[in-house]
């Protein structure tokens, strides 16, 4: 499973305040960076994984104008502020699932976000093979997410700020779980703090 009923609890509590919140803040200045480095086709098709209240998908949709996306998260009162606020509903819709059983046929996605919600998956090398069946050959796989601090000896780096814990991977890590699902790691770069962008590509 991606989460805990704990864990889902923890976010349906949090939904109606997310976005006021300082957390979400620092995430939406992650959204504007991502979207600095991404680049798709036209018209693409995307899936945004762990996509809590939209924030990530809306600014998709503005940056490109024939942009159809879905966002799916396990929190049903997360998606239902995504769906109150969504100002692109013929262009977006929000599912309830979970990332190792995404509710997509195989390859026909452009491209795949996943932004701070990766350190949540207890099952990461699931979570990327599911991502990998969703992707067109060539499509891109976008993950920004916290990494460990440069010291740390074993990975992944687990702490236990909420139930069922958080986990973080540095760059060299997230490649390697890339590679076994079948994903080759195009790049990285810090986007804010110590938040690092991922890009991987369907190859075959």
């Amino acid at each position: 499973m991606l989460t805990t009923p704990e864990k889902r609890a923890f976010f349906d509590r949090w939904a109606p305040h997310y976005d006021i919140l300082l957390p979400s803040v620092f995430y939406q200045a992650v959204h504007v960076r991502l979207l600095d480095s991404v680049q798709l086709p036209v018209p693409a098709t995307v899936l945004d994984v762990g996509c809590g209240t939209g924030k990530l998908l809306q600014r998709l949709a503005v940056n490109f104008p024939t942009l159809r996306g879905i966002g799916v998260d396990y929190s049903a009162a997360m998606l239902r502020q995504a769906q109150q606020k969504s100002r692109y509903r013929d262009r977006l819709q929000f599912l309830k699932g979970d990332v190792v059983s995404l509710p997509w046929a195989d390859a026909t996605c452009d491209g795949v976000f996943c932004a701070i919600s990766f350190l949540h998956y207890a099952e990461p090398e699931q979570a990327l093979r599911s991502i990998r069946r969703v992707l067109k050959p060539g499509g891109r796989f976008f993950l920004a997410d916290f990494t460990p601090p440069r010291w740390a000896s074993v990975e992944p780096v687990v702490t236990h700020v909420m139930p069922g814990g958080v986990r973080f991977y540095s760059a060299e890590a997230r490649a390697a779980l890339g590679q076994a699902a079948g994903l080759r790691c195009e790049r990285h770069a810090y986007l804010l703090g110590p938040v690092l962008f991922s890009q991987f590509v369907r190859s075959d």
